[in-house]
């Protein structure tokens, strides 16, 4: 195996070498000084990331299934209802999730490839004039199929019938590489993990929780004892965890999140789209289509690719791994088999890119799919040359 190949998986993602070095430290004690400066750094770096002047950052030893464990059982009580939409397979978990919880799930069913369909969120919360809807599930960026959802859209719609159920956002392949405005969008717990945006190894939960969600901790009564708010607040009020923190970890987030901030939110924003607009005018090039049924849906993170009936996309993944020592997404769920992720978040280059273009093209030509070598991958240059002389001469 070739480890310096980068990744085209949707998470975890490429890490850099200088957080790998500073996620790769000595023993250090969690309860002197020195952590302090570690954790109320990377908890401000994360509120930065989100764009939130109120919420408060939580750190859990965990990943982002974790974290949507964090947000139900520190906010809401077995019966209470919540709604979701199901349109791919982390939506599906979330509300598999809340079921497991004892929570009566109003699910709308909704076609893999569609965004979250705000006009049907709207009539449920409108008819739910008894208001016994308590949270509303919002996937931002379905890994799955690459389908991007408007959460200003989901916040609004919640506005229109004056409903005070809490807004919940899964944004774990989204944050740190997508445009995310919790304070904006009303949102009253964010939910992603380090191995995505953040551009760390798995293994942490990371939660912003606003004050209305805080302040429903006073009537939740679902079990929690690992993921507990209100005992991770008094641990942090002692510069400390109410368990062993992972240091290292933490570490490599306070630097990640300021990675980020230097490099400007909003130039992280641009950098993805233009990578993802490469990768989906590649996929116009070899004459296949994106499972993202709706141009507004497409995600900047990951590109799941919809490759011809019955051939199997699953086998095109192991090919490329096996022959080429690069990894890409296979399909999940409905769309098993059916189509090969592209993920392209995090620390990643238009020449990068260009790699796992070319790379998945050899992969198609060796399985026998109709593609010309170079389709995609001139197409690609296209789009990344021209994004290049508009950003420089946007620059000077």
């Amino acid at each position: 195996m070739i480890y310096q190949n980068p990744v085209f998986i949707p998470g975890p993602t490429n890490i850099p070498e200088v957080v790998r070095k500073a996620s790769d430290m000595p023993t250090l004690d969690h309860r002197s000084s020195a952590f302090a400066d570690i954790l109320h750094p990377a908890r401000d770096g994360v509120k930065a990331v989100l764009k939130s002047a109120d919420a408060e950052v939580f750190l859990f030893p965990s990943t982002g299934t974790g974290g949507w464990e964090t947000a139900i059982s520190n906010t809401l009580s077995a019966g209470d209802t919540v709604l979701a939409a199901r349109n791919g397979m982390f939506s599906h978990r979330w509300i598999d999730m809340c079921q497991r919880h004892g929570l009566n799930v109003e699910i709308i069913e909704t076609p893999w490839g569609d965004a979250i369909p705000v006009e049907k969120f709207a009539d449920a919360l409108a008819a739910d004039t008894s208001h016994k809807i308590k949270a509303v599930l919002a996937t931002h960026n379905e890994t799955a199929t690459g389908v991007k959802s408007d959460i200003a859209g989901v916040r609004a719609a919640m506005d229109a019938s004056n409903h005070p159920a809490l807004l919940m956002v899964d944004g774990v392949s989204s944050i740190g590489s997508m445009d995310f405005r919790m304070d904006e969008w009303g949102v009253d717990v964010a939910v992603t993990g380090s191995q995505k945006g953040f551009m760390l190894p798995a293994g942490l939960a990371i939660v912003g929780v606003g004050p209305k969600a805080l302040a429903a901790m006073a009537t939740a009564t679902l079990p929690r004892t690992f993921f507990d708010l209100k005992d991770m607040r008094t641990g942090y009020a002692a510069n400390g965890f109410p368990y062993t923190p992972p240091v290292g970890l933490l570490n490599g987030l306070k630097l990640t999140s300021q990675m980020l901030l230097d490099e400007g939110l909003e130039n992280v924003f641009a950098r993805h789209h233009r990578i993802a607009e490469g990768v989906r005018a590649a996929v116009q090039g070899w004459g296949m289509s994106v499972c993202a049924n709706q141009p507004e849906a497409y995600s900047d993170t990951v590109t799941a690719i919809r490759t011809p009936e019955g051939f199997d996309a699953t086998a095109l993944v192991t090919h490329a791994a096996d022959t080429y020592q690069m990894a890409f997404g296979v399909g999940l769920g409905e769309v098993a088999g059916k189509v090969f992720r592209i993920g392209h978040l995090g620390v990643l280059s238009d020449a990068q890119a260009l790699s796992g273009i070319a790379t998945a093209e050899m992969a198609m030509v060796d399985l026998g799919l109709p593609i010309q070598f170079g389709s995609g991958v001139a197409a690609a240059q296209a789009v990344y040359a021209a994004g290049n002389k508009s950003a420089k001469m946007a620059a000077e």
